[in-house]
């Protein structure tokens, strides 16, 4: 495997002086092409701030973050926006569809962002849309589908951009048991067959229990950080 993600040293504060906040204290973590990670920790451990710093969505007060191999703290905005488009998809606990989008449109709509033209668009767009087991049902509005074929929809939309790296941040959290299990089946096909990519967080130790390592955060610190045995591989 090849370094993706290699986190030395990083830092983050928010706010100054008395109201200052260290959500993260010196994270050391290094992830590689292909891995499936789950992230779980408490509320203001700081899982979800190492996931917006991943993603560019944040920058680091102190430390090094490199993907691959590249020191994204000596990006600028335009850059990391860049680097984001073109290498990170995106999914949340909220599936965040346009309401008035049909699922094709919705999934269309990074490559919209990016230039493509019409015909590409709609090409990648139900391929994406096939990927996640949604074929034939590219016209229907977000209101017509169930939640779990919602957040297929947006897991289409993270992936028709072909990321190299998937942010998945609470995936499961609106949805049912069932549905859930089902989501984690998806991205679990997609990292394998795919090699995308996975990187999540939850704070399900089942749905956690889906990938190849587990890292726990602890008061902006890694407590701990160890491989896991899938539930498919627990079958076989």
């Amino acid at each position: 495997m090849t370094s993706l993600i290699d986190l030395r040293g990083v830092t983050k504060t928010y706010g100054s002086g008395a109201a200052a906040f260290l959500a993260l204290r010196g994270v050391d973590l290094h992830v590689d092409s292909g891995e499936f990670v789950a992230v779980m920790g408490p509320s203001g451990s700081g899982k979800s701030t190492v996931m917006n710093l991943i993603g560019c969505l944040d920058t680091p007060t102190s430390g090094s973050y490199r993907f691959r191999g590249v020191e994204v703290m000596g990006l600028d905005r335009d850059q990391r926006a860049l680097l984001r488009r073109r290498h990170i998809g995106f999914v949340f606990q909220g599936f965040h569809l346009l309401a008035r989008t049909s699922a094709q449109e919705n999934v269309e709509l990074p490559l919209l962002y990016r230039g493509e033209g019409a015909a590409q668009r709609h090409a990648l767009a139900r391929d994406a849309l096939a990927r996640v087991g949604l074929t034939g049902w590219e016209d229907h509005m977000p209101s017509e589908l169930s939640g779990g074929q919602q957040q297929r929809v947006a897991i289409a939309r993270a992936i028709v951009t072909e990321p190299t790296l998937l942010l998945a941040d609470e995936p499961t959290g609106n949805l049912d048991t069932a549905r859930g299990r089902e989501i984690m089946e998806l991205l679990t096909r997609l990292n394998r067959k795919h090699g995308i990519t996975v990187l999540m967080v939850t704070h399900e130790p089942d749905m956690a229990a889906y990938a190849r390592r587990v890292v726990h955060f602890r008061d902006g610190l890694i407590e701990r950080d160890a491989a896991t045995v899938a539930p498919s591989e627990q079958e076989a």
